[in-house]
């Protein structure tokens, strides 16, 4: 059975399973797509900027698993 703990991240106090505390960067898909584009403002993908503004509104992560704009970053 799956273990969890609390934790602050960014000035919030969440919850985690303990197994998979900082590892959504190595399964979302975002983290190595293309369209992601962190260094040009104007480029980055929508989806990704709103999927964020979600996360930092509501205190959350959430990778992304499936999505039909991906393009891989080699």
């Amino acid at each position: 059975m799956a273990q969890f703990e609390t934790y602050t991240h960014h000035g919030a106090q969440v919850a985690v399973r303990s197994d998979l505390k900082g590892q959504h960067r190595d399964y979302c898909l975002c983290h190595r797509c293309l369209r992601l584009n962190l260094d040009d403002p104007a480029r980055k993908c929508k989806k990704a900027n709103l999927l964020y503004a979600f996360c930092v509104a509501f205190d959350m992560t959430t990778p992304v698993w499936e999505c039909p704009d991906f393009a891989e970053d080699k």
